[in-house]
C-alpha cells in the first residue's frame, strides 16, 4: 500500500466516526515558523513530509480576473498591490497579515457589472503567476508555480484536498467587509443577486477543479469565514437564507465524486454547525480555542453525526512550555475516541511557534495517538 493510500484510508474512517491505526493529522504554517524550521533543518525543509501529515491543501487560482498584481507602491517595508478581486492590499513588512485599503466596487449598483473570467479558464490550473488567495497573506508570493505543479508532488505521498471559497469569503474580498455586512441591512436584493452569481461561479469552478484533478485529489476545503470570536458576523437566519445553499451544493459536489470535504470557518460559528452536520459535511475546522470552543465537549454533542478538525490552542504551542503543551495534546485526544477528530492547530503554526515546540506536539501525538487511544 501506498503512502498516500494509508493516510487516505485513515481520514476517511475519522470523518466516517471510525478508528483507524491512529489519529490523523493536518496542518497549515506560517511562513515564520518555516523560516525558523528551515534554519534548523535545512532549506529543503518541508513540515508535511519532515512531521509525516496525512493531507495536504493546494487552492487554485481563484482570483475573478486573472492577472498579475499592479504594484501600487513599494516604499520601505510596504508594498501595496491591486489583485485580480479589484482588492487594494498593503502587505507591511512588520504586521503579521495584510490590510484591505481599497475595494472596486463601491457601491451597491456596481456589484451586478462585476465580471468574473471563465472559472474553468484553464490559467487557473496550469499556468505560474499572481493570486489573492495564495499570495497575499503573512507574505507576500509573487509568480507562483501553477495548481498542477504544487499538487503533483504530493500525490502518491498524501491525501491531497482542492480548495474553494464560498460566497461570503468571496464576497467581503470584492467589496470589503463593512460593506457587505451593511449591504446586508440597506441593499438586500442586490447583495443577494450578486452572492447567487458567485455562488455560481465558484460551484463551477470546484467543478473544474475537480476535472483537473483527473481523480487525484482526495477532498476539498471549504473556505469561509462566517463569525468572529463572540459569534456570527451576520445572524444565523440570514446565513441560511443566503449562503447555506451555495455550501450544500458545493459538498454535494463534491461527495459526487467521492471528495471528504472539510470547511475552515475562523471564529466562533457555534450557531451554524447544526446545520453543517444536516448538510453531511465530513469535519469542520479550526475551532479556535480561544473563542471558546472546546473540540471534547462538541464532540459528545455532535459524536457520530460532525466531525472535527483543530482545536489545539496555539497560544500553549506558542508558550513553549512542554508540560502545558504535552497536556493541552492529551486533553484534546478524547475527543478522538471512536474516530471524529483529526489533529490540527485551531488555525495555523505561527511564527511565534518554535519548532521545538511544534515537534513536541506531534510527538506527543504519535505517543498517545495510536488506536486503542491511552488517554
Amino acid at each position: 500500500m501506498r503512502p498516500a493510500e494509508k493516510k487516505i484510508e485513515r481520514l476517511r474512517a475519522a470523518l466516517a466516526h471510525r478508528e483507524g491505526d491512529r489519529v490523523p493529522v493536518g496542518e497549515f504554517f506560517w511562513t515564520g515558523f518555516l523560516h525558523r524550521c528551515q534554519q534548523k533543518w535545512g532549506e529543503t525543509f518541508d513540515p508535511y513530509r519532515h512531521f509525516d501529515l496525512d493531507y495536504v491543501v493546494v487552492n487554485p487560482n481563484m482570483d475573478p480576473v486573472i492577472r498579475p498584481f499592479e504594484v501600487v507602491e513599494a516604499r520601505g517595508g510596504d508594498t501595496v498591490v491591486r489583485t485580480g478581486f479589484g482588492a487594494t492590499i498593503r502587505r507591511s513588512r512588520d504586521l503579521p497579515m495584510p490590510r484591505f485599503e481599497a475595494f472596486s466596487v463601491n457601491r451597491p449598483e456596481q456589484m451586478a457589472a462585476f465580471e468574473f473570467d471563465p472559472p474553468d479558464d484553464p490559467r487557473r490550473f496550469y499556468e505560474s503567476g499572481d493570486d489573492q488567495i495564495n499570495g497575499v497573506g503573512d507574505t507576500l508570493v509573487r509568480n507562483l508555480p501553477s495548481w498542477e505543479e504544487r499538487l503533483a508532488p504530493y500525490v502518491g505521498d498524501f491525501a491531497v484536498f482542492g480548495g474553494i471559497c464560498e460566497p461570503y469569503e468571496y464576497l467581503w474580498r470584492i467589496i470589503g467587509s463593512e460593506q457587505a455586512l451593511a449591504w446586508f441591512a440597506t441593499d438586500p436584493e442586490p447583495l443577494a443577486a450578486f452572492v447567487d452569481r458567485i455562488g455560481a461561479f465558484l460551484l463551477a469552478l470546484c467543478r473544474a477543479q475537480i476535472e483537473a484533478g483527473k481523480g487525484r485529489l482526495s477532498g476539498m476545503y471549504l473556505w469561509g469565514d462566517v463569525a468572529y470570536r463572540r459569534g456570527m458576523l451576520f445572524g444565523a437566519r440570514r446565513w441560511r437564507a443566503l449562503l447555506k445553499p451555495h455550501v450544500r451544493a458545493l459538498i454535494d459536489l463534491c461527495h459526487a465524486h467521492g471528495l471528504m470535504v472539510i470547511y475552515h470557518g475562523c471564529g466562533n460559528a457555534a450557531d451554524i454547525l447544526e446545520d453543517m452536520a444536516e448538510m453531511g459535511l465530513d469535519a469542520y475546522n479550526p475551532l479556535e480555542a480561544k473563542t471558546g470552543l472546546d473540540v471534547v465537549a462538541l464532540k459528545q454533542q455532535f459524536a457520530g453525526r460532525l466531525a472535527f478538525c483543530g482545536n489545539i490552542d496555539v497560544r500553549v504551542l506558542e508558550s513553549g512550555d512542554p508540560e502545558a503543551i504535552r497536556r493541552e495534546v492529551i486533553y484534546k485526544l478524547q475527543a478522538a475516541r471512536g474516530g471524529g477528530w483529526i489533529f490540527q492547530s485551531d488555525h495555523s503554526v505561527s511564527s511565534a511557534v518554535a519548532p521545538e515546540s511544534y515537534e513536541l506536539a506531534i510527538g506527543t501525538l504519535r505517543e498517545y495517538g495510536n488506536y486503542l487511544l491511552r488517554v
